[in-house]
Order: C-alpha cells, then sequence, then structure tokens
C-alpha cells in the first residue's frame, strides 16, 4: 500500500444521497469527510481501474495522521462498561439486556467543570494514538487542541446561494430558482491522506467531488511508516487477548440482509452482527465477548451499481448507515470481522477503507 495527500485545489463539494434538484430541495447538504466510494471513484477515474484496495481516508498536517477522537471519553474522562466498573453505584440501575451495556465514569474519577470552556481536540495526531494503543490511556494535555491548529475541527462550511433569474428581466424565477449548496474549504496546512494499491507517478491532480473541482495527489512515504507502526501494535494488542477495546477509525457498515414478505432488506446497525453480546436476557441466547459501545449517529453512505454489459452506466445503489468513526467497543476479548475474509462478498467495504479498526489492550489502563 502506498501512501497519498489529497490537497484540494479550491472548495469540495459532496453532496448526500439524497436526490437533489432545485424545484424539489432547496439545499444540497454535504457530507464530509468523503466516504471510500467517492475517493475510489475519483482515483478509478484517474487510473481507468475497476478494482482497487484503499485505506482510509483520514486527516493529515505537516506529514501527520489524525485521528478521529475515541468516542468512549466525555472530554478527557474516559467511559468504562458498567460490567467493568464493579464499585459503581450505577449497578442499582435498571438498563435493557437486550442492549450493549451501559458506559459509566469509573469510580474516583469526577468530571472537570473547568474543561467546558477548553477547546479540545476532536482528530488526534498519530503520537498520541500511538501512545494510546501502548498504554492504554490518553493523557489529559493530549486533549487540548493548539491555538491555531484546527484541530477541533480542520474545516469550514461555506453557505453558497444560486440564483437562476427570469429570460429578459433582473427578477429571480418563481419556480426552480434558488438554491443553496453546503461546500468544504480546508483549513490552511490540512489535506486528506489515504492508501492505495497501485503506484500512481505524483504529483498529478484528479477530479474529487462534484461540480469538477479538483484535488493534488502527491505521494508522501512518512505515513506509511506511521500506518504501519500503528498496525504492528493494534496486531500485538489483538493476538495477547484479554479485556480489549476496538477502535474504530474509518465509518464501519454493518448489514445483515433478511428476507420479508418476499423481499430482501438490509439492516445496518452500529456494531458487527457477528459480535454476540457478552450478557444474556434469556436462555436462548447464545453469549459472545461484546459488552459495550460508544458511538454516535450514523453516516449515511450510498455508492453506486456498475452495469454488467455497460460499464460507463451506473445506477445509485441502496443507501446504508454506517458507525461513525471514533465509535469505540469494548469486548472481554479480541474478535475479527466477518467482512476481513477476502472470500466473501462483503469484502468489499474494507477493500474501499471502511470498518478499519484498531486494537487496545483494557489491562494496559492497570485494571
Amino acid at each position: 500500500m502506498i501512501w497519498y495527500t489529497l490537497t484540494p485545489l479550491d472548495v469540495w463539494l459532496f453532496r448526500d444521497a439524497k436526490p437533489f434538484s432545485p424545484g424539489e430541495r432547496a439545499w444540497s447538504a454535504s457530507v464530509f469527510p468523503p466516504p471510500g466510494h467517492a475517493i475510489a471513484g475519483a482515483l478509478r477515474g484517474l487510473l481507468g481501474k475497476e478494482h482497487l484496495q484503499l485505506t482510509g481516508p483520514f486527516f493529515c498536517r505537516d506529514e501527520v495522521l489524525y485521528f478521529p477522537r475515541p468516542l468512549g471519553f466525555v472530554n478527557s474522562t474516559p467511559l468504562l462498561p458498567l460490567k467493568w466498573e464493579h464499585h459503581s453505584p450505577m449497578h442499582q440501575a435498571l438498563w435493557d439486556e437486550y442492549q450493549p451495556c451501559p458506559l459509566v465514569k469509573p469510580q474516583g474519577i469526577s468530571f472537570d467543570n473547568s474543561e467546558s470552556s477548553e477547546v479540545f481536540r476532536q482528530y488526534l495526531p498519530y503520537s498520541v494514538i500511538k501512545e494510546y494503543l501502548e498504554v492504554g490511556q490518553i493523557n489529559r494535555q493530549h486533549w487540548t487542541a493548539t491555538p491555531g491548529s484546527h484541530e477541533d475541527k480542520p474545516w469550514i462550511v461555506e453557505t453558497r446561494p444560486h440564483n437562476a433569474m427570469q429570460e429578459g428581466t433582473r427578477q429571480v424565477k418563481d419556480a426552480d430558482g434558488y438554491f443553496v449548496e453546503n461546500a468544504i474549504r480546508m483549513q490552511p496546512g490540512w489535506s486528506l491522506a489515504i492508501a492505495c494499491d497501485r503506484e500512481i507517478e505524483t504529483p498529478t491532480t484528479l477530479r474529487l467531488g462534484g461540480e469538477g473541482h479538483q484535488a493534488i495527489l502527491q505521494r508522501c512515504d512518512a505515513l506509511s511508516q506511521q500506518w504501519e507502526s500503528l498496525q504492528q501494535r493494534s496486531q500485538q494488542n489483538f493476538d495477547q487477548g484479554g479485556k480489549s477495546l476496538a477502535y474504530l477509525v474509518t465509518p464501519g457498515v454493518f448489514e445483515r440482509p433478511e428476507k420479508q414478505n418476499d423481499k430482501h432488506t438490509a439492516w445496518c446497525r452500529a456494531w458487527p452482527w457477528e459480535w454476540n453480546l457478552a450478557h444474556t436476557a434469556n436462555p436462548n441466547q447464545t453469549p459472545g465477548h461484546l459488552v459495550s459501545v460508544a458511538t454516535e449517529r450514523p453516516v449515511a453512505v450510498s455508492g453506486r451499481f456498475r452495469d454488467k454489459q455497460d460499464t460507463t452506466i451506473s445506477r445509485p445503489a441502496p443507501q446504508v448507515f454506517a458507525a461513525p468513526s471514533g465509535s469505540l467497543y469494548y469486548l472481554n476479548q479480541p474478535q475479527t470481522l466477518f467482512q476481513d475474509r477476502p472470500e466473501t462478498k462483503v469484502h468489499i467495504w474494507r477493500q474501499l477503507g471502511y470498518s478499519e479498526l484498531l486494537w487496545i489492550r483494557f489491562e494496559n489502563q492497570g485494571n
């Protein structure tokens, strides 16, 4: 895998999957960071290749990878599953055991009210994530964003209204005359980073996003060393076993097809369907290793199908909902993903960069 940076020449437009035309919908929302489908489409347009293997996208600044903050934290305070925090008074509370175990703050740690006025990093540099994988903790000082670094949000959203005028007049059309687009502008010094299994002569430009906007593609070998270092430590943590945290660094698509009333439907959820809960609510359930989940609202992902006879023709694919990057999974034992198997049809999600996990040993926290 060869690592590259993607630096925009102007703004980017990554529209969501909803149908858009000025007469039906006045707002065109943007999805950012872009999904793997958008990156793969841009590279295929440059290379003319059908099958690509991707890692990412991630953010990058000064040749350093940045990763989404783990969602199992309130500001700088880590949360633990109630099953793992034996002295918590919350054991008296009732909770739905068909769902993952609730998360609570560790005993003896109180939330710091002074943190509400601080600017926290929403994206953490490679060095912080490397330490997180090694010791299982993120030190308090690593959470504070460096002034002027934009580590809380490396991009801004520019709202752009468009008017269509009536022919021969200075009036806006009554119908189809007004719509608004949200464009993405990266902060100075920031870019996207991806890895691809194709060697591309760089620097070069490629079309990325809507309206023909372009980006500069530049090879960056320093990112390869950082990623390999994280992968090696993650695999060591996985091999050692025991209580572990799975840190999702790219959106995770976990879908399961079902047939109801002669119709096929795919259901998506925030954790893999093959990961059974460690606790059971009835004797018919088979216990697994998953204890709890820290996540947020899902990310809508919509790709396209290519016509088998004419590859220049495509049509919208059914929309799926991915677990957001930064989601944390708490397991009694590490467990692989079904979509990691190359022989499966769903391996395509991994080939497009989705569902990338880094593993952290819970025992490293001294518990």
